[in-house]
């Protein structure tokens, strides 16, 4: 049981209320909150400081000749973000729950992996970071570790439009959206699939990390459509009724959620632009690989590719961009990610950041519409 209710709840004393803390719906709206105040708090109290320590965004280096403002800006804000999420989480979240443990294994994971990355950018003299390289076989190491662990686990799922009964062998199938009853088994494939999910959305959400506001932004719709699911996911009827696979447990994810969409916002109040703080590869990192994790843990992960459609098209923009100049030789835009093609166009950063949130609103509101059209 969640941390609030095992330490707390006392059926014999006055405040006895504390049993309504057992329903998913009161936790995830607390979760949210708590997330939201953790992170605005963590934040306020941290931008004088990380200032000091200097831990600051390199002029010379790190930032383009066409943002003016944005060096000498605080950066590695993702570690509040992460801070916040976990807080949360292990206050309101059922910390017995598999789903639970490994979400926070992922967040915790990529965070550090993030923070030593900025840390090593603003401490070392040519701030280069950890190497391209490095990086991916950190992010594909941990996503190894949750891969195996996720087929060590009997996944609890059933199809509830067939026998209803737990079918442990579709854990390690792939559901196509839009669909009824379409799926495949991956059979040995299932483990390189989940590493290639969650390290394809990690990087998605670091690459779109360009611009005040729009990658944390971003994230909240992501979150918003896959806190639906994961509830819906969960719960017996609805799971029937919209005939998606009922899985077991998974409900609880909603909690964890609901603490990064909280703690997005609260960090979202210093990122908007101008920001006052960057979250850097200690939050694009975990958030983005958080986001992969619970896609595949619901059995949703091609309909990331719709909720996720502005990641997913900045990845692409990079991919094309590279594949094109070594190919031709020439560029297909006139800078990658797509973000900063629209910069040297002459549109101003904040309406490129709002434009993109529109259609990620569009891209996650159609993504759950998908739920009804099977």
């Amino acid at each position: 049981m969640h941390l609030i209710y095992q330490l707390y709840y006392d059926p014999e004393a006055w405040y006895s209320f504390i049993r309504l803390f057992r329903f998913i719906t009161l936790r995830t709206a607390y979760a949210a909150v708590t997330g939201l105040v953790l992170c605005w708090i963590f934040v306020w109290l941290a931008i004088p400081r990380v200032k000091k320590w200097g831990i600051l965004l390199n002029g010379e280096r790190d930032h383009l000749d066409f943002q003016d403002g944005k060096s000498g800006t605080p950066t590695m804000g993702g570690i509040w973000i992460v801070g916040a999420v976990t807080v949360s989480t292990l206050l309101w979240a059922d910390l017995a729950n598999s789903f639970i443990q490994m979400a926070l294994f992922v967040l915790v994971s990529l965070g550090l992996l993030g923070m030593l990355d900025d840390w090593l950018k603003v401490s070392l003299p040519e701030g280069e970071g950890i190497s391209v390289k490095a990086k991916i076989l950190g992010q594909l190491a941990i996503a190894l570790v949750v891969a195996i662990w996720i087929v060590n686990t009997e996944l609890p799922l059933r199809l509830l439009w067939e026998s209803g009964e737990f079918r442990n062998e579709l854990g390690q199938s792939l559901f196509f959206p839009f669909l009824k009853g379409s799926w495949i088994s991956l059979g040995i494939f299932y483990v390189p699939f989940v590493m290639l999910v969650i390290l394809g959305s990690s990087n998605a959400v670091n690459l779109t990390d360009g611009l005040d506001g729009l990658a944390v932004g971003t994230v909240i719709f992501v979150a918003v459509a896959y806190g639906g699911m994961t509830y819906i996911s969960g719960h017996f009827i609805f799971s029937e009724y919209l005939q998606v696979p009922n899985i077991q447990g998974s409900g609880e994810l909603t909690v964890f959620v609901a603490s990064i969409i909280g703690a997005c916002l609260g960090f979202l109040w210093f990122n908007a632009h101008p920001a006052e703080i960057f979250m850097g590869d200690a939050g694009a990192l975990p958030l983005g690989g958080s986001i992969g994790l619970v896609a595949v843990l619901i059995k949703q992960e091609l309909l990331l590719l719709v909720v996720g459609g502005i990641f997913v098209i900045e990845a692409l923009s990079v991919i094309c961009q590279v594949a094109s100049y070594k190919l031709t030789g020439k560029r297909l835009l006139k800078m990658a990610p797509l973000h900063h093609h629209f910069e040297l166009q002459g549109m101003v950063e904040s309406k490129i950041t709002v434009r993109f949130w529109i259609v990620g609103i569009i891209l996650a509101l159609f993504a759950l519409s998908s739920l009804k059209l099977r």
